[in-house]
């Protein structure tokens, strides 16, 4: 797949969301005025898909066709609920292993990241829904097709996984530098959940706050960071060792 699917033209994409297709993003030109672009917007708003505002030349980039100022993507995979994923991954396996990913916004780092969860037998990824990299054309082939391999989950807020995952005797741990905790001192064997935070601002403090444990990796040279894609293969792959030991 070279790149996402799109629609264009109000009408058009009005139609795909009440049909229910999976769409990622919705961008409306800036400005755009009349009854059927304040339906859209409405509609937009109600289904709680994600929109952007923009000028007339990102619509332009996005599509030659006649878009009307809308152009909406739609995701390559189709996404579960967050809690029928976590319900059905628990009654099938003793010992999950779960990733949430607290607002990955680079659509290569989000296709690496779901390579290497499909790699170490990660059982289900919670994204959000809003704020967070769309599954792309570019997604896909970054993750040498893992996303057609591994449940993703989409969710209102990190947070209510997180609330739902320790209801659910899951262990939250969140990869953090802003701990003394170190990554090796914790035991992962049993049911895990690791989150991950943005590439800038790492993992929310409200979600920090809410984890049972966090997590670092120590650092050996003077970066202060990993790319938060190697961080997470890290992570998990430690969670592979100890359940292998």
């Amino acid at each position: 797949m070279s790149k996402n699917t799109q629609i264009y033209g109000i009408r058009a994409v009005m139609e795909a969301i009440e049909s229910k297709e999976p769409i990622d993003k919705v961008y409306i030109q800036k400005g755009l005025k009349g009854h059927l672009s304040r339906e859209l917007e409405n509609l937009v708003r109600k289904e709680g898909i994600p929109a952007s505002f923009v000028p007339l030349e990102k619509i332009n980039k996005l599509s030659q066709n006649n878009h009307q100022g809308v152009v909406a993507t739609i995701s390559p995979i189709s996404f579960q609920t967050m809690e029928s994923l976590i319900d059905k991954v628990l009654a099938q396996k003793k010992d999950p292993l779960f990733l949430l990913l607290d607002g990955i916004s680079d659509v290569r780092n989000l296709g690496a990241i779901i390579r290497t969860a499909e790699c170490s037998g990660v059982d289900g990824i919670i994204m959000p829904k809003k704020g967070a990299a769309p599954i792309t054309g570019d997604t896909v082939k970054t993750s040498a097709g893992a996303v057609f391999k591994i449940p993703i989950a989409k969710t209102d807020h990190i947070k209510d996984a997180v609330f739902y995952l320790k209801a659910s005797g899951v262990m939250v741990v969140a990869a953090t530098e802003k701990t003394n905790n170190l990554l090796y001192t914790l035991d992962l064997k049993g049911a895990v959940a690791v989150i991950m935070g943005a590439e800038d601002t790492g993992i929310s403090p409200s979600i920090l706050k809410e984890s049972d444990h966090t997590a670092k990796l120590p650092l050996m040279g003077e970066i202060g960071s990993l790319n938060v894609s190697v961080a997470c293969g890290i992570f998990l792959f430690e969670v592979v060792r100890q359940r292998m030991s």
